[in-house]
């Protein structure tokens, strides 16, 4: 096993504050964790050349990719698949949060979750304030 639960959500947290895609900072961090600098390098190679390998064939022929209703429809089709397993994670992750059976973690997901979806405060923000107050309650448990 790679990763247990505590080591993803720490990952996660670290990936979502630093600056850059998502993908590519995890894949620093754990490639850095199983075989130090050339395990980040090769883990942002693999995360980064197949995508950019496949949007530049696709881009190629991007007109027949654009009016083919096949393709159109396999779109559709996984982004109601992409949906759910995001849905997945944050439940997992909600999940683990919970575990943890602090008060203070559940209450930051709470209102976390109202502040993005019910008065459409920028993620980036949200991210900054917990990481301040994580930091905060890091230094208090001291």
């Amino acid at each position: 096993k790679w990763l247990d639960e505590d080591e993803m959500l720490d990952i996660t947290a670290i990936t979502q504050s630093a600056p850059g895609p998502l993908p590519v900072n995890a894949s620093v961090i754990i490639g850095y964790r199983m075989a130090g600098i050339l395990g980040s390098v090769i883990a942002v190679l693999g995360t980064i050349l197949p995508p950019m390998i496949i949007i530049s064939l696709i881009s190629l022929c991007y007109e027949q990719f654009r009016t083919n209703e096949i393709v159109a429809t396999a779109l559709r089709v996984t982004r109601a698949g992409v949906a759910a397993v995001i849905i997945d994670v944050t439940l997992n992750l909600a999940g683990n949060v919970l575990k943890q059976k602090r008060m203070l973690y559940t209450g930051m997901m709470v209102v976390c979750l109202i502040a993005v979806a019910g008065f459409d405060i920028s993620a980036m923000v949200v991210i900054l304030t917990c990481l301040l107050i994580g930091i905060i309650d890091a230094g208090l448990a001291c």
